[in-house]
């Protein structure tokens, strides 16, 4: 894996977008996906989003694909800025600190737990008819739960006090929504982010940088 260049001061939004590659290659697909999804004729939309969700029904027939294409799309295309915000606000800090490798790791590894024991879950509330059998149909795409564990990486980044309390409003976002009942999506969260936590080890040699020299 190539290390990853410092700043150029000369360039410094290419320089970062170099830094973390996988971010914001990440990110120009999801911007694609949902530029299909604005310009897709009526209901076709709904039908993509189904297709590539990573509910009970897809994970049935096509798990791989399923797992895989979920984490390229978003329900609402408007919702894309903010998306874009919170990439480079988590996702590429992270990458930029423990190199392209070790953050898609983690962040695949949250992705996979959070949609498989939150989807297990919804089966076994439509099993115990606790929750209905249209579940089985439900749209998951799990952009979100890759974030979740981003900022649970990322509470070993900051010094000091302000690693607890960030980490006490980490915690605090994400698990209250599990107090007042909740969905599978939240706890999807709750499980994304307890990943991110636990990838600890991971983080306790980081990916040097090196400093870009242009010939």
């Amino acid at each position: 894996m190539m290390p990853h260049a410092e700043p150029e001061p000369s360039r410094p939004l290419w320089s970062w977008i170099r830094s973390s590659p996988g971010t914001h290659i990440w990110l120009l697909i999801i911007a694609v996906t949902s530029v299909v999804v604005v310009i897709a004729p009526d209901h076709l939309d709904h039908v993509l989003l189904h297709r590539n969700s990573s509910n009970i029904h897809e994970l049935t027939r096509h798990p791989i694909r399923a797992l895989l294409s979920s984490a390229f799309w978003i329900e609402n295309p408007a919702s894309l800025a903010l998306y874009a915000a919170l990439f480079e606000l988590f996702h590429a800090p992270v990458e930029r600190w423990l190199g392209t490798l070790r953050w898609l790791v983690i962040i695949a590894t949250a992705h996979i737990t959070a949609t498989l024991v939150s989807q297990k879950l919804v089966l076994m509330a439509i099993q115990d008819h606790r929750a209905p059998r249209s579940m089985v149909h439900v749209v998951d795409i799990g952009v979100s739960y890759g974030l979740a564990a981003a900022a649970g990486v990322l509470t070993y980044r900051l010094p000091g006090p302000w690693r607890w309390l960030y980490l006490a409003g980490v915690v605090a976002f994400f698990g209250i929504p599990l107090l007042g009942g909740g969905s599978f999506t939240d706890l999807g969260h709750a499980i994304a982010l307890a990943v991110g936590l636990l990838a600890w080890p991971l983080t306790r040699h980081p990916q040097p940088t090196h400093v870009s020299r242009e010939t």
